[in-house]
């Protein structure tokens, strides 16, 4: 939904009707199965049997079959983006695919220095949630605009609601129950992962520095790390950050003419602030 709106906005920034070509179509068709892959993948990778409240594939399947599946649906999405013929869009299209794996491989560790660390949670963020979201507004900008302005306020969108999208995530693995969820709660800390209500808290807490290091491994690190977070101010600042980075978000669609698609977009980052699950 969020490429469409986007190709529409800058279909009609660009003097056109708001119609989309037949290659942006594609392209939101294709991020979206992207995503649902990576999904796939990570149900794995995390050993998840629920999935927005339904059973994954993995936990129906097995691990092989589900790897298959994720694997069959990014090759299907590679045809689908070859299809398209823009060398460019390809290039693009194509980062997304190396920022989701080496996201995936960032999250496997942590930094010891506090600073380095919270950079580091950023940057995987990026490349695991707001890449997708980035490039895929840039591949639908590109087809329709020559100007590089346009394809950066179309990747700014996208890469500032991306990261606000993941932060809002990360806080309610701490505040929202497993039914609205649609999985347990404290999934990122029983993973072993320093999600931003943490590593603020860590601010507050230096006790959470080992716990961290270690991934939460020890007996009784999950429930004290949780403790932690809730008597610390990291989810009202996790929640602050989220707020910045969809601020900047609007303040970069607003650089496109107005239009309807234009301003569902600005719409569109309160609902990424205010949602429940």
């Amino acid at each position: 939904m969020i490429v469409v709106l986007m190709a529409r906005a800058c279909n009609s920034h660009s003097n056109q009707d708001g119609d989309l070509l037949p290659g942006q179509r594609s392209i939101a068709m294709i991020s979206e199965m992207i995503h649902t892959a990576s999904l796939v993948h990570d149900d794995v990778i995390d050993g998840s049997d629920k999935r927005r409240g339904k059973t994954t594939i993995n936990e129906v399947w097995g691990e092989r079959k589900a790897i298959l599946a994720g694997d069959f649906i990014l090759s299907a999405a590679s045809m689908a983006l070859a299809r398209i013929g823009n060398n460019t869009v390809v290039s693009v299209l194509s980062q997304v695919m190396e920022d989701l794996v080496r996201g995936e491989f960032m999250q496997l560790g942590s930094k010891e220095n506090e600073n380095e660390r919270f950079k580091h949670y950023l940057d995987k963020t990026f490349k695991k949630t707001a890449s997708l979201i980035a490039n895929s507004c840039k591949a639908v900008s590109i087809l329709v605009n020559s100007d590089p302005e346009v394809h950066e306020i179309a990747f700014q969108y996208g890469r500032n609601v991306g990261i606000a999208f993941q932060l809002v995530d990360d806080v309610l693995d701490f505040t929202a129950c497993a039914s609205q969820l649609g999985k347990p709660s404290a999934t990122d800390l029983k993973l072993g992962l320093a999600t931003g209500p943490v590593l603020f808290a860590c601010q507050q807490f230096p006790e959470l520095h080992g716990m961290i290091m270690r991934q939460f491994s020890s007996s009784g690190d999950v429930a004290r790390a949780w403790q932690y977070v809730q008597e610390s101010e990291g989810v009202d600042q996790t929640n602050f950050l989220a707020q910045h980075y969809c601020q900047e978000a609007i303040r970069q669609i607003s650089l496109l003419r107005p239009s309807v698609e234009r301003d569902a977009l600005i719409r569109l980052t309160q609902m990424v602030l205010t949602r429940d699950k």
